[in-house]
């Protein structure tokens, strides 16, 4: 089923049940725009006098009751224990998920409160006037350290995967097309060091697993982040998010062409981020050394994802300059995303040239 397929059957079938089931009469239901590997239709729900909702129909087939139910108890639970996030709202029957079934498949419905503020790329990159950028970076560590603090404390009745339930040697055999033996053969030895590493209650937990300024809105008169789109959260080392946040700073300066000032820009820009991290939780040193390894990790999901987003469209695989630029760094053991070595370009940033496959 494609997503236009859903939006067709949303707009005359479960819409109308969706309503009824939240409560929404009266609401107007505008349709937000996909983006590319979306996996769900989204519904931004307005009226006058009331808050913002938004609404999500999840179809693809890929993810059971238990993952659905598992993701919202999670976010419910941060929002309960003071984590700055959308919360999910209850349905008239009391269940943070619904299911509507329609011709033999099901849809799951899920509702939340929208986040105030707008995203930094509606506001066109622009912070808040007169305020340094670096309160901004600070408080994105800040509140990512206080999910990863509350998810020290989290014994759900559901639960979500761990990471090598999914990331695995036949997963990434299923997923990458085998004319790419030499990445395979890379991420296998990858996801190796990966195991030996501890997974202690201080180091290892539920994280975001898609931490970046996509996944939050920003309210641009106090500075505030709230964060969404908890579809991937999973169990995972808390420095996978955490270098995440590092490769969300590099669109600051990826047009610099001296490469020892993006270093010095990247150096302080995570060193306040990391301030705000630890404003709120505790990591270790010796994790914080690892930080080149899961910007790795952070760029295998990201081809994994590439590919299975391509399948799950019904697309023949294809290596554009960007998913070749992230092959090209695994392969050849470049760090930092290639960020300060030659493969760079910043006239055609994290880009190199097309694979054939």
């Amino acid at each position: 089923m494609t997503y236009n397929e859903v939006v067709k059957i949303a707009d005359a079938y479960l819409l109308p049940l969706a309503s009824e089931l939240y409560g929404l009469e009266g609401y107007e239901h505008k349709l937000v725009k996909a983006h590319d590997g979306g996996r769900n239709v989204v519904y931004n729900c307005e009226k006058e006098g009331a808050e913002a909702k938004i609404l999500r129909i999840a179809f693809l087939n890929d993810r059971s009751r238990e993952d659905f139910l598992a993701e919202v108890e999670y976010i419910r639970y941060l929002f309960e224990h003071g984590g700055s996030v959308s919360d999910v709202v209850s349905s008239r029957k009391g269940n943070l998920l619904e299911e509507i079934s329609h011709h033999n498949h099901t849809f799951f419905i899920c509702l939340f409160e929208k986040a105030r503020g707008k995203r930094f790329v509606d506001n066109h990159y622009r912070y808040r006037e007169g305020v340094p950028i670096a309160e901004y970076y600070f408080n994105c560590g800040k509140v990512l350290g206080k999910l990863h603090q509350i998810s020290k404390g989290y014994n759900p009745v559901h639960r979500r995967y761990r990471f090598f339930d999914k990331y695995n040697a036949e997963y990434i055999d299923k997923r990458i097309p085998g004319s790419f033996s030499l990445l395979k053969e890379k991420l296998v030895e990858l996801l190796k060091t990966l195991e030996g590493l501890d997974r202690n209650r201080e180091s290892f937990g539920m994280v975001h697993f898609d931490y970046n300024d996509g996944n939050y809105s920003i309210d641009f008169d106090t500075g505030q982040i709230t964060v969404y789109d908890f579809d991937n959260s999973c169990y995972c080392w808390y420095m996978f998010d955490l270098a995440s946040l590092w490769t969300n700073g590099v669109g600051w300066i990826q047009f610099e062409p001296d490469a020892g000032k993006r270093k010095k820009f990247m150096d302080d820009y995570f060193q306040t981020a990391l301030e705000g991290y630890r404003s709120e939780t505790r990591i270790e040193d010796s994790m914080l050394e690892k930080l080149p390894l899961f910007i790795q990790v952070n760029l295998m999901e990201g081809i994994v994802d590439a590919f299975e987003v391509m399948r799950n469209n019904g697309e023949e695989p294809e290596c554009d300059e960007e998913l070749s630029y992230r092959i090209k760094c695994l392969e050849d053991d470049i760090p930092y995303m290639g960020f300060f070595h030659e493969i760079y370009s910043c006239e055609e940033p994290f880009e190199y040239e097309k694979r054939d496959i």
